[in-house]
């Protein structure tokens, strides 16, 4: 029998800018509910929400970026839909 390997689909989570939450409580979000995310990571990624008007903050599995997608919009911050992509 031929064995078939399925990726899992993978999903990234992109924060919009807003006019009510601070550049300190983006990047304290960021920093604290996504691991491995440093200060300087979490900072550039807030400056870059507030030129851009959006910036993507993480990308990788779906089941994990549904459940920081859920800590985050607690936290207040305005996020898109997940972005989701299937893997071949």
């Amino acid at each position: 029998p031929k064995i078939i390997e399925k990726k899992y689909p993978e999903a990234r989570i992109i924060v919009l800018d807003d006019n009510f939450n601070t550049f300190k409580h983006v990047a304290n979000c960021l920093e604290t509910i996504i691991p491995v995310m440093s200060s300087e990571r979490a900072w550039k990624l807030t400056i870059e929400v507030d030129g851009e008007c959006s910036a993507g903050v993480w990308r990788g599995p779906l089941e994990q970026a549904e459940m920081y997608y859920q800590k985050l919009l607690c936290e207040g911050l305005t996020l898109a839909p997940i972005e989701k992509y299937k893997i071949i």
